[in-house]
């Protein structure tokens, strides 16, 4: 089995410690290393380099979303996950330009946010349900021309029927998981849809793909 290496950053000490209990004791995933500020991650993550950051917003120094901008710029291949309580529209955009692949609400149970690292680190962008629906909101708020429209539809169109119903799951917020439970399929052939999905719509993540399956 492959071990993914996941870095913590999170200034509460009690959340920190029981993501490194959830990680450390998990098969599959190993603690890189953990910090309780950006200031001490911009030093360290260069360092330790692991595949996945769980990053928090609300940090005591330079917040999250700003730490991700840094780093993604010096270390794109780095995959950053957001991992906090806010679920305003704002914050969820800014991490998702700042160069967020993922993000996720702390009270997401450690089981889904596990499910949630692996589905990152294998091309995923992992959302909770309530982030999802809110990107979902704000797709469907924006328009776009005749012609993009049409040329989405094409690509749409080339999709098989098991791949339009994993992008609708997708667009529900469900995580691999949950897809491959609902479907009856095993979480491996979810992610190969995805993979084949992602490569008709030519798009990289989760979110370009629910803006192409909403036309917009």
């Amino acid at each position: 089995m492959v071990s993914i290496n996941v870095c913590i950053v999170e200034d509460n000490q009690d959340i920190r410690q029981a993501l490194e209990q959830i990680l450390q004791l998990s098969p599959g995933f190993e603690l890189a290393s953990s910090y309780s500020s950006g200031e001490d991650a911009l030093v360290g993550i260069p360092l330790t380099k692991p595949q996945v950051v769980m990053m928090d917003i609300h940090l005591g120094g330079i917040n999250g979303i700003e730490c991700v901008r840094i780093l993604k710029a010096r270390h794109p291949e780095i995959l950053f996950m957001m991992c906090t309580v806010y679920e305003d529209d704002a914050k969820i955009f800014e991490a998702l330009r700042a160069g967020a692949s993922g993000y996720v609400l702390k009270k997401t149970t450690p089981d889904k946010l596990l499910e949630a690292v692996r589905e990152l680190y294998y091309g995923g962008s992992p959302m909770s349900s309530q982030i999802a629906r809110k990107v979902v909101a704000a797709f469907q708020s924006k328009g776009q021309g005749a012609g993009g429209i049409l040329e989405d539809n094409e690509r749409l169109d080339s999709l098989s029927k098991r791949e339009f119903e994993i992008l609708e799951a997708l667009a529900k917020g469900m995580i691999y998981k949950e897809i491959s439970l609902a479907l009856f399929i095993s979480p491996e052939t979810v992610r190969k849809h995805v993979y084949h999905i992602y490569e008709k719509l030519h798009v990289n993540n989760r979110v370009e793909a629910i803006n192409k399956f909403f036309g917009r």
